[in-house]
């Protein structure tokens, strides 16, 4: 009896590893580069898959009924196809931590992707969103990178605002009239690029002086006439780009000087407007004093440094571009601009 128990104890192990190398062999589903004007019919089971490549093919859809049954999905790439739309269905994807959908023809994102509750990284580059969901932000709450650069967005959503745990925003390349005003929240982002936005970006909200672990910002070629005096409280930012703008505030010899002479400039400005307050501006310095951002006190740096070296950053592709057939939608000359940035 206990040798019979034995053996079975033995065929049951054997069965449920040969059932977890099968499930491994079938996780990952590399379909790219196919030429795939429609998907064929899976010869495995859905539920398996947990990272799905169908990028760079023709595929003008894709089934409601597949992406409902991926139900441990937690990576798909369908970048460079001529999907015009995403299936509701992909509220259905609970474990989806990266989409890429760049290098599309969609022009709206589904209600439903706020269902991804455990999306980490949104990829939607080079497509024809004009806007994105509303309450985006309130549901993607661990999403970390959200990328919609060349696209046709007027505004972000004030829900952005909410994404408290994202670290990289992309913007650029797009018809942004403004930003959220209620940054504040973004506590944890580092890097904010809403460059080139057709000249539309006239001013920066008072709150960006509140991400407090901003590092990287790229305002360049936009219409912004003055910066915000609370970016003179922004201390741990190492790369700022502000070339291509009408600026008069800072003034050219300050920003010619670098970006520690700009922080200088903005922080005594804003120290001389917390001697003499106007209502609005109060407000918003009670509130840099409470994230530790500003002391009230002009900061001395000792000597003036030197001129800061100017750096070209090195040509590199766009996220989304890996199809030959996406190059030519924007020229060489305004992707790749040659940008000024102050470093540390």
């Amino acid at each position: 009896m206990m040798y019979e128990q034995q053996q079975q104890h033995m065929r049951n192990r054997m069965e449920r590893r040969k059932s977890i190398e099968e499930d491994q062999r079938s996780e990952i589903v590399d379909l790219s580069g196919m030429s795939l004007e429609s998907l064929p019919t899976p010869s495995l089971s859905l539920g398996t898959i947990c990272n799905l490549n169908l990028s760079n093919n023709n595929l003008q859809s894709i089934p409601e009924s597949l992406i409902a049954r991926l139900l441990n999905l937690m990576i798909l790439d369908v970048h460079s196809n001529q999907l015009k739309s995403l299936p509701n269905s992909i509220g259905c994807l609970s474990k989806l931590k990266v989409l890429n959908v760049s290098g599309n023809l969609i022009d709206s994102l589904p209600k439903t992707i706020e269902n991804c509750r455990s999306l980490e990284e949104l990829n939607a580059n080079f497509n024809k969103l004009m806007k994105l969901p509303d309450t985006i932000g309130f549901e993607l709450i661990n999403l970390k990178k959200l990328s919609v650069n060349s696209n046709k967005l007027v505004f972000l959503p004030s829900s952005t605002s909410h994404l408290t745990s994202l670290r990289v925003l992309d913007a650029r390349l797009n018809c942004l009239r403004s930003l959220p005003t209620d940054l504040e929240n973004l506590l944890n982002l580092e890097v904010l690029n809403v460059s080139q936005n057709f000249q539309y970006l006239d001013t920066l909200p008072y709150s960006i002086g509140l991400l407090i672990n901003l590092v990287e910002l790229d305002v360049s070629y936009n219409k912004i006439t003055t910066l915000p005096d609370s970016m003179g409280c922004l201390k741990k930012l190492q790369k700022l780009s502000v070339d291509g703008n009408p600026l008069t505030s800072p003034p050219s010899d300050v920003v010619e000087q670098g970006m520690h002479a700009v922080r200088e400039y903005l922080s005594e400005k804003m120290n001389a407007g917390h001697k003499s307050p106007q209502k609005k501006k109060s407000s918003w310095v009670g509130k840099l004093v409470k994230y530790g951002t500003f002391s009230g006190n002009t900061r001395h740096h000792g000597p003036r440094e030197e001129r800061d070296g100017f750096i070209m950053p090195d040509y590199r592709s766009i996220d989304g571009l890996a199809s030959p057939r996406y190059m030519g939608m924007f020229s060489p000359r305004r992707l790749f601009s040659p940008r000024t940035y102050f470093t540390r």
